[in-house]
């Protein structure tokens, strides 16, 4: 026998895009939707894919709703599968967990979402399956949350539905911690995943699988987002893809600037980089982060009028199209070594004054506590934008001096 179904995790639906609205409202306003479209575009896919059912593995909400219509967006979108005669199965995780949801509603006969209190084997009779679940109680699940999984129904193809952040070491915090190994003694066909934001298949025999999530929403969710498309013959996976179902793209751009002569090279180099970029994204819009790179003399000069040319960055931006939107432009380039600047009194090295001034820890430590204050305040998508080590503080200083050498710089030779 042969079926396919869809495996998809982390909708967030009605997640807010962090950082965009800050910026542009405009670019923030082409984002808004994204959530939901992609949403819509996975109900697409399991529909044209004709799958025998789609398995959601925790995290369609982001917390509670803020009004009914977050809960009715998804019902509609059930409805659809429903009337197609294909069944849903969720697992709740710790974003929407039973804890944290003060509302429901009542979802299609055809959708099933595993208990909390317990773990539950959900048998597919015609098609020889057996889906193995549970769901988030609260945020936090106790250390035998993953033991708790049933035993395999022997013959049948196997499919444990769990959010889990595995071993804590990809980025996210450990939820449901638990080991490949601590997986493979299940002896389940298939683990669909959830809570990893980043598609990875982990393993294939057995098959453990993250799809990530539908929809980037901020710049560290790069790339295609989407869905695992899982095709079962006689028992076993014979094909496994991911479909991508982002309506808006988030990239990072590497621009190289080590043989740059002057800010007017760069800039076209910027704008093609952007160009091929937003070739690859099909047509969606994009919120690019590029970031400038290599050693060059224009180091100090790029530091200094960052802000400038992240201007004409985003310039160059729109005319490749009035969605291609530079959300940042960083600098890591570096200066030649022997790119000093010093004034006109050649006794008095500023370059030195300020080297020495950076490694001050009374300065180090005043910083430190001026970035904290400024931390409090900030929303909480944003403050990892800030430095929190040693290293990063460093990081810091070291760009305020550079600023400070090349607005010198460029004085000195105005």
């Amino acid at each position: 026998m042969r079926f396919t179904f869809i495996h998809a995790a982390d909708l967030h639906i009605d997640s807010p895009f962090a950082g965009l609205g800050l910026k542009d409202p405009i670019v923030a306003e082409r984002f808004a939707h994204a959530g939901r479209r992609a949403v819509e575009a996975l109900i697409d896919e399991t529909i044209s894919a004709k799958a025998a059912f789609l398995v959601i593995s925790g995290d369609i909400f982001d917390g509670d709703w803020k009004d009914v219509t977050t809960g009715l967006f998804f019902a509609r979108a059930l409805g659809r599968l429903d009337r197609e005669g294909i069944q849903t199965f969720i697992v709740k995780g710790n974003h929407d967990a039973d804890s944290l949801m003060s509302k429901s509603l009542p979802y299609p006969e055809s959708v099933r979402i595993f208990s909390s209190a317990q773990p539950e084997s959900i048998p597919l009779e015609v098609l020889r399956v057996a889906l193995h679940g549970r769901s988030f109680g609260g945020r936090l699940v106790g250390n035998d949350f993953v033991a708790s999984y049933p035993t395999p129904r022997e013959g049948w193809f196997n499919i444990g539905v769990l959010h889990t952040a595995l071993d804590g070491t990809r980025g996210h915090e450990s939820y449901a911690p638990c080991t490949v190994d601590d997986l493979r003694r299940f002896g389940y066909d298939y683990w669909a995943l959830g809570h990893v934001h980043a598609a990875e298949e982990i393993c294939q025999d057995p098959w453990i699988v993250y799809p990530g999530n539908i929809q980037g929403r901020n710049v560290r969710e790069t790339g295609p987002k989407g869905a695992m498309r899982v095709v079962v013959e006689d028992g076993r996976v014979i094909s496994l893809s991911r479909v991508p179902l982002d309506v808006a793209r988030w990239e990072h751009v590497r621009v190289e600037a080590s043989d740059c002569d002057d800010e007017e090279e760069l800039l076209k180099r910027i704008e093609a980089q952007l160009s091929a970029t937003y070739a690859e994204a099909e047509g969606r819009p994009l919120a690019a982060r590029v970031t400038l790179e290599g050693v060059t003399p224009l180091h100090a000069q790029l530091v200094a009028r960052r802000e400038a040319i992240e201007a004409d960055a985003r310039a160059f931006g729109f005319r490749v199209a009035e969605d291609c939107w530079v959300e940042q432009i960083k600098i890591t380039t570096l200066g030649p070594a022997d790119a000093a600047v010093a004034s006109e009194d050649d006794a008095f090295d500023i370059e030195a004054l300020l080297r020495d001034a950076a490694e001050d820890p009374d300065f180090t430590q005043a910083l430190a506590k001026l970035i904290n204050q400024v931390m409090d305040k900030l929303p909480r998508s944003l403050r990892n934008e800030l430095p929190a080590d040693a290293s990063a503080l460093a990081s810091l200083v070291a760009e305020a001096r550079d600023r400070l050498l090349g607005e010198l710089a460029m004085e000195m030779g105005a």
